[in-house]
């Protein structure tokens, strides 16, 4: 028989199954001796009135031990009381010998483990007190419960555990909730299950929250009143049947989730994906080739070459792509220039702007590797053979450029020419390690001695080496000594408009800043040490959904310039931002305004802004249907465009118009957002805005948020299940989530993207979607992997942006 998920509360069914009593718990678990038979009932519990005879899913037969669970009995994904992968009996018995020691007995010598370690036998090392209070469920509450455990004992509970019938963990679940082990749970009893709950799933659940939802429970539960409920009539049975869902968009248990697709070829998805990227690259390659090609057949014709041979062809040929590189790694950081440009639709189809970042990086790659053959080739062959030439061929070939005297190595390296370019290599040597993303963020893996001179700070201020360094190039590039042709000479050539490009930019930054002190309207400290500043906007601002702008504190530093997204729409008449403390410098600016919130004072520190600039999410007005996936505060960049499109959606509903007064940008025909957090406390971040899109939403379903918790356990988890279950009653009768607080259901554990990029496929057939991504790394690969595989294999095209800095 199939199983429509979407179907009806109505359509639900009852099954009698045969039990056997037991000593140990309320009602046997073994389903070897289960029988099951089916018996339709029209009407859901949840729906009947004072007049209606109450529902007893399970009641005891006159005949004896027949009971009757609503259900169906083989369903290992609504109610687990172990984790599915990797938790087989064979792991439990290894964990088992690692821990269990040898004791005799009646039986003789036998190993045992201590019943404090049922947990970490059975998986459950991070949550040991609830493997304690399952033992002492199966064991019945009797006062010898907390006896040692031996090897088949923990196969018994382990097979109630796991056993396939949904039934009989049903009814081991309701021996959990009974603490005193007297057939029945009441109010008090449901409020110690949901104090135990809360705590291991990460939940701040305050007393008062949980007696009102122990009696939410008991309200939906003993419809007769009683004060308590029983197993007889045991509705709880059809609360976990019919809320728990099954097939939801987080991770499947199951090994093969998912419909199976066929192979792709390895060059099509790189084709797909970076096609953008690669022509850039490509192209950037051919000419650093074709730069040093033609540098070192040039020097291969020069007399000097009858004295230094290929080894100064190859240090000349690496100088010219060092010219062509150290102008090029400027371009990228203009971000001014970058921001005009991307308002270009032709250029923008062509070039990734939103790489910018990425690209400085690969330059910076390219450096490197000229500056080791350069510079290399020189100390390690150029030199030693020029100090050490046959002195007659020094004479004929390049002697006058040395004053006819053949000089020492030593002599060579005190030149001006050397001096500088080994000066530029040690100030490279100390920047480019400290850019890199171990030392930036000061990576635990890291020495501690390490860590203490690493940070954001260190790179920020030793980034500006750059400044001597373009000074030395232009000294080293003016004093060569091979030649006096000042026409050679190129290296401002190649400098010149980049170098002033920049300077500029950074004059109209310093400029555009300095008139841009902002006073602060308000500031909110948020759990999770989360920083939200209100700023006066200044006149003449104006920005777009998605962009971003620099912060200066100069109560911190004069010089540091950090990127904060706006979390403000358009049309606010605001700026506001959102500042998680990740490194030193944001630790500080935190440090410092909580300092004045308690301490009272009126004034708060001086806060300088520079911008706005443009950010891939900008672009998601290219798309009529467009998916926004942001992991913890990396939902900033996608909070401009809900409330930007909550804004529109207005004014279309007032003007019966498609978009605002004066503006040529289109609302999103769909728009789909996906927060993954794994701390409950960062809902607070954004409630007032969730909860406006939530009521704009209720005339014009544009937008869809999905929440996830991911440090709550999988929906379906017997460590989660009552509070899915409490989730779902208060959401149908208040209408909020108990998680976030806002009307938009909280999901549990980590997001399934495979079946939602199915979903989302099948329900925008033949239309091009736009995902836009704000975290980690590693999650971005899988996003855009996915991405192109639902494009090479469905109708449907996914276009993935990554949100760099």
């Amino acid at each position: 028989m199939e199983i429509d998920d979407e179907a009806p509360l109505s359509d639900s069914v009852t099954i009698a199954i045969s039990l056997s009593p037991s000593s140990s718990s309320s009602y046997s678990s073994s389903s070897s001796s289960c029988s099951a038979s089916v018996v339709p009932h029209p009407f859901s519990p949840l729906q009947q009135t004072a007049e209606s005879p109450p529902f007893r899913p399970l009641r005891m037969s006159e005949s004896g031990g027949m009971l009757s669970l609503g259900g169906w009995s083989h369903d290992g994904e609504r109610l687990r009381f172990v984790d599915a992968e990797g938790n087989e009996w064979g792991n439990v018995v290894n964990r088992f010998n690692q821990l269990a020691t040898v004791k005799g007995g009646r039986n003789g010598h036998q190993e045992v483990v201590k019943w404090s370690d049922f947990g970490s036998c059975i998986g459950m090392r991070e949550t040991a007190e609830f493997g304690e209070e399952v033992l002492r469920a199966m064991r019945g509450g009797r006062r010898d419960w907390k006896r040692d455990i031996t090897k088949s004992e923990l196969h018994s509970y382990w097979c109630r555990m796991t056993d396939p019938w949904l039934d009989s963990r049903i009814l081991l679940f309701f021996d959990l909730c009974d603490r005193n082990m007297d057939g029945r749970i009441d109010e008090r009893e449901m409020k110690q299950v949901i104090s135990l709950i809360s705590p291991i799933n990460k939940l701040a659940i305050k007393n008062k929250e949980a007696e009102e939802y122990a009696a939410l429970i008991m309200e939906a539960l003993d419809l007769q009143h009683r004060g308590y409920i029983q197993v007889f009539h045991l509705n709880l049975c059809y609360l976990l049947r019919t809320i728990l869902p099954k097939g939801s968009s987080t991770i499947s248990y199951k090994k093969n989730h998912g419909q199976q697709q066929e192979p792709i070829s390895k060059a099509e998805i790189l084709f797909r994906s970076y096609w953008r990227r690669a022509w850039i690259i490509g192209l950037w390659l051919m000419i650093c080739f074709a730069l040093f090609t033609w540098k070192f057949i040039q020097y291969s014709h020069r007399a000097a070459f009858q004295v230094m041979g290929y080894c100064l062809s190859t240090a000349k040929g690496a100088a010219e792509t060092l010219k062509f590189n150290m102008a090029l790694i400027l371009l990228p950081v203009c971000r001014n220039t970058i921001t005009w440009l991307r308002n270009n639709p032709g250029l923008n189809s062509v070039i990734p702007f939103n790489d910018n970042i990425n690209f400085h990086k690969v330059i910076a790659g390219g450096i490197v590797i000229g500056v080791i053959l350069h510079g290399g080739t020189h100390l390690a062959c150029d030199f030693p053979r020029i100090s050490g030439s046959d002195r007659s061929v020094f004479r004929q070939t390049i002697a006058a450029n040395f004053g006819y005297q053949q000089p020492s190595y030593f002599q060579i390296l005190s030149t001006t020419e050397v001096a500088s370019g080994i000066a530029m290599v040690v100030l490279m040597m100390i920047a480019f390690p400290l850019a890199t993303k171990w030392p930036r963020r000061q990576s635990p893996s890291l020495p501690r001695s390490v860590r203490k001179v690493t940070g954001y700070n260190t790179f920020w201020y030793s980034h500006h080496l750059f400044v001597p360094v373009y000074a030395l190039l232009i000294v080293h590039s003016m004093f060569l000594f091979l030649t006096d042709n000042l026409v050679e000479k190129t290296t401002w050539m190649y400098i010149a408009i980049p170098v002033l490009l920049y300077a500029g930019e950074r004059i109209i930054r310093a400029i555009r800043s300095g008139f841009s002190e902002v006073e602060i309207l308000k500031v909110s400290l948020y759990p999770g040490k989360v920083l939200s500043l209100k700023l006066q906007k200044p006149k003449g601002f104006r920005h777009k959904s998605g962009m971003y702008i620099f912060i200066q504190c100069p109560q911190i530093s004069p010089f540091e310039w950090h990127p904060f997204s706006l979390t403000c729409g358009p049309e606010d008449d605001y700026l506001s931002v959102h500042i998680k403390t990740l490194g030193d410098w944001s630790c500080q600016l935190y440090s410092l305004f909580e300092e004045a919130i308690l301490t009272g004072l009126k004034q708060y520190p001086k806060i300088y802004i520079d911008g706005p600039y443009g950010a891939s999410s900008q672009d998601h007005i290219k798309y009529d249907i467009v998916v926004m996936v942001g992991l913890g505060i990396g939902i900033t960049p996608f909070i401009s465009i809900l409330k930007d499109i909550a804004t529109r959606l207005k004014k279309s509903s007032s003007n019966h118009a498609a978009c605002g007064e004066g503006s040529l940008e289109k609302i999103p025909l769909k728009a789909y957002l996906y927060w993954v957090t794994r701390e409950q406390s960062s809902f607070n971040w954004f409630t007032d805005v969730m909860k406006e899109i939530a009521d704009t939403n209720q005339k014009q379903a544009v937008v869809e948020v999905f929440n996830f918790l991911t440090s709550v356990y999988q929906e379906g988890d017997a460590r989660s299940a009552l509070i899915t279950i409490i989730q779902s009653l208060y959401q149908a009768k208040y209408g909020i989530d108990i998680v976030s607080r806002t009307p938009v259901r909280t999901q549990f554990g980590r997001p399934n993207w495979f079946n939602i990029f199915s979903k989302l496929a099948r329900r925008h057939r033949g239309a091009r979607i736009g995902v836009f991504y704000c975290g980690p790394m590693t999650l971005a690969r899988e996003l855009e992997k996915l991405c192109t595989k639902f494009s090479t294999k469905t109708n449907t095209i996914f276009v993935f942006h990554k949100e760099n800095y």
